[in-house]
């Protein structure tokens, strides 16, 4: 009897293979990427070191993220700001995105703002992962008319190796650092309208049929090593948006270019380049003429980050009772011996603190100086 044929293998789908490449990625090539960074929006073609019309900023690091009913958990806060002018009226687009380590998204909200007067338009579109796939809303507010707003899911096994843009930024340092990819590097993702599409990485090297790869390129006036990226997202009508992403060899960005936009985001200070060729840090927040109680944008940032704060202290607190108690333990001996030099005896308290047990632990021989009368006794 023959035996029964075997039954074909079957081919790992483009979801399957992104998963697979996502699982990869180690947490100490992400912790590598962690970083903030500050782009001057110029004009294309304009001089290297000419005036700046405007900025684009890049921000990643360690953020608490709580779900609706789940508890906090620690993940990746990425967010971009662009502020510039497209054909002479002033545009402004902000990202906000809590991505795992995994480069899963679990929220992000995308805004774009075209202050034109007296109509300026303002859409956003705002994403959250859930236990049954994810839901998408869209808003778009155009002058004073009133919003229009549309929400609608995906299910879960439509998710499967889905890279949204704040985690694509990430994807991109990665492999910026490693300064090599696979060829054929394409994953399900979202486009600007909350529709689902795909999205390519490719870095041809120079002679091949387009001069990505290895290149030399000017910052300011100095010139360097980059590697460049491109990206492109290909939506469902066969449009395609490109990105070309020339980065530095530690994952920094040295330009920023979409293909047909009349904008160029660079890199105009070359004293971030040592004369080892490595950086200089440089500001989480890059400062800005700007009243920010009395800019609507600005003000919003801050409270989201004061937001996202209160949220971190919380959880700290939360996952360390003992320092509630370390502080209650102070203050009572404090209170108790009412010292002349109060910063001094918190400096001899904390030295020679013992394991937190009862109230006044700490207030007995590892205290100061017991003996010591209050400041106010006589």
């Amino acid at each position: 009897m023959e035996p029964p044929p075997e039954s074909p293998r079957e081919t790992p789908t483009m979801a399957d293979t992104a998963a697979e490449f996502l699982s990869l990625i180690g947490l100490k090539e992400l912790e590598w990427c962690l970083f903030a960074e500050t782009l001057a929006v110029v004009a294309m073609g304009a001089p290297p070191r000419d005036k700046a019309e405007g900025q684009w900023w890049m921000a990643a690091q360690w953020a608490p993220y709580q779900g609706e009913g789940e508890p906090v958990q620690s993940c990746i806060l990425v967010q971009t700001r662009f502020r510039g002018k497209q054909d002479g009226v002033p545009v402004s687009s902000t990202l906000k995105a809590y991505v795992t380590w995994q480069l899963e998204t679990l929220e992000q909200e995308e805004q774009e703002c075209l202050e034109l007067r007296p109509h300026p338009t303002e859409k956003r579109t705002h994403v959250v992962s859930h236990q049954h796939g994810m839901t998408v809303s869209k808003t778009l507010q155009e002058g004073e008319a009133e919003p229009q707003c549309q929400s609608f899911c995906y299910s879960r096994a439509k998710l499967r190796g889905l890279l949204l843009e704040g985690a694509s930024l990430l994807l991109l340092r990665v492999l910026a650092r490693r300064h090599t990819m696979p060829p054929n590097l394409v994953f399900p993702a979202m486009d600007t309208e909350g529709n689902l599409c795909t999205s390519s990485y490719v870095s041809r090297q120079p002679g091949g049929p387009s001069a990505l790869g290895i290149q030399r390129q000017a910052v300011g006036s100095a010139e360097t090593e980059v590697f460049v990226i491109e990206r492109a997202m290909h939506s469902s009508s066969g449009a395609s948006t490109v990105w070309h992403s020339s980065f530095l060899p530690n994952g920094r960005l040295a330009q920023l270019m979409q293909i047909g936009s009349p904008v160029l985001m660079v890199l105009q200070d070359e004293s971030i380049l040592s004369k080892s060729g490595r950086f200089e840090p440089q500001l989480p927040f890059p400062k800005e003429p700007l009243d920010w109680e009395e800019d609507i944008q600005l003000y919003s940032w801050f409270l989201d980050r004061k937001d996202e704060l209160q949220l971190s202290h919380a959880a700290y607190l939360q996952q360390h009772p003992e320092v509630r108690a370390l502080l209650s333990d102070f203050l009572q001996a404090l209170l108790f011996q009412q010292p002349h030099d109060p910063i001094s005896f918190a400096a001899e308290f904390f030295a020679h603190q013992r394991p937190i047990g009862s109230p006044f632990a700490s207030t007995g021989a590892a205290s100061p100086d017991p003996s010591s009368p209050p400041a106010n006794s006589k």
